[in-house]
């Protein structure tokens, strides 16, 4: 079962400099985020983490369970004492596999390595590309969706406007606290997201934050 939930992503806590000014600015322009923010205190992001070990577990934890994707992180993290796309490409066909990663997803982390290796990411430029820009160049490679390249956005880049809408969990959100459990369409979303720009990513977080207190 295909699980959405970006929130296990979150190890490093930092509030982003944006983030205070963001929070005042929501709550003063949306009734349900004046309620929420709040509730909720400080905030928790990862954010600096190596964006080759980044993608590796955006891709590992895709269409299993939790619990599933934690275990072959883990086994994948005693394989590999230093995740470099170069010691994938040396052993990744023997060793991915033996840590439960599919022949698929094998074919993925090699073509992602890859990409790494030969500099195509241009991860270097990445501070001064704008996120359709970096989503464009992220879902060129295999295995990478939009959805995981917006994630990647949030949660390593720490980017303020940011809209997944192909997020189950979001939508989920924004049905119960904006239309009283009823199902919401992208569309709809997308209208009630606008009233957050330029703070999108500041709101998806309380979003997600509201399905736990729920």
């Amino acid at each position: 079962m295909k699980q959405s939930n970006p929130l296990p992503m979150m190890e490093v806590c930092v509030r982003p400099d944006y983030w205070n000014e963001a929070c005042a600015d929501l709550q003063k322009r949306d009734r349900i985020l004046k309620k929420l923010i709040p509730e909720f205190g400080a905030v928790c992001l990862q954010s600096g983490h190596d964006p080759f070990v980044t993608l590796v577990r955006a891709v590992v934890r895709q269409q299993i369970s939790i619990a599933s994707a934690q275990g072959v992180w883990q086994r994948i993290n005693d394989a590999y004492p230093r995740l470099a796309p170069q010691a994938f490409l040396r052993s990744g066909r023997e060793k991915l596999p033996a840590c439960g990663v599919s022949k698929r997803k094998t074919d993925y982390l090699l073509d992602l390595a890859q990409h790494f290796v030969a500099g195509t990411l241009r991860v270097g430029d990445w501070a001064t590309m704008d996120d359709e820009a970096i989503i464009a160049a992220l879902t060129q490679i295999r295995g990478i969706t939009r959805q995981t390249a917006e994630m990647f956005l949030i949660f390593n880049l720490a980017r303020p406007d940011v809209l997944p809408l192909d997020d189950a969990r979001l939508l989920r959100a924004i049905s119960a606290n904006y239309f009283s459990g009823e199902p919401v369409t992208r569309s709809e979303a997308r209208e009630v997201a606008a009233n957050w720009k330029p703070w999108r990513t500041v709101a998806v977080w309380y979003m997600w934050r509201s399905l736990e207190a729920a």
